[in-house]
């Protein structure tokens, strides 16, 4: 660990590796794509990042661009498109062409989109609801705040600033010391 980080930064990040993990653990997957499902047909991870994606820009009865998708999910256009292309042969989003410019399409939830959304969101807000169980009121409050917070920093803050090349060179002729 570099000598400058605080130890608890270092928890910070062990932490937020563990949350990552948690949405990605197969069988919590699969609980989800059996109670979403359409017809038995498993429901994939990026519809329901496309799905959320949508919903997030007014439950997709504003204008909501392939772009939209791209800039709120943090991936590159072409990426959004493939994952909205998707999302729309499952039947969950429709595409329109835009009010506002022919050359976009408006993308929105259908129903069987929307009673997606609402059955994951449920699933999630039981999900966490079960394991903040033994917290007390306050503790879940000051934990939200918080991590709120931490969320908006680390969703706005510039990945460039984050990424100092020259620690990082630093600590590998650190470590490359550690080899001898």
């Amino acid at each position: 660990m570099s000598p400058h980080i605080d130890t608890s930064v270092t928890e910070i990040e062990r932490a937020a590796f563990q949350l990552r993990r948690l949405w990605a653990k197969p069988r919590l997957l699969q609980r989800l794509r059996e109670q979403c499902g359409e017809g038995g047909r498993p429901i994939q991870l990026s519809s329901l990042l496309v799905i959320h994606a949508i919903a997030g820009h007014g439950g997709g009865h504003g204008e909501v661009t392939v772009g939209a998708v791209a800039d709120y999910l943090d991936i590159d256009p072409s990426t959004a498109s493939r994952l909205v292309g998707h999302a729309i042969d499952a039947g969950f989003v429709s595409r329109s062409p835009s009010p506002v410019d022919a050359r976009r399409a408006h993308l929105r939830l259908t129903e069987s989109g929307d009673r997606v959304r609402t059955l994951t969101d449920d699933f999630r807000r039981r999900f966490i609801a079960q394991l903040v169980s033994d917290w007390t009121d306050d503790e879940r409050r000051v934990f939200a705040g918080l991590l709120g917070r931490f969320a908006a920093a680390a969703s706005n803050f510039p990945i460039d600033a984050a990424f100092d090349a020259t620690a990082c060179e630093d600590e590998l002729e650190v470590a490359r010391g550690c080899e001898d």
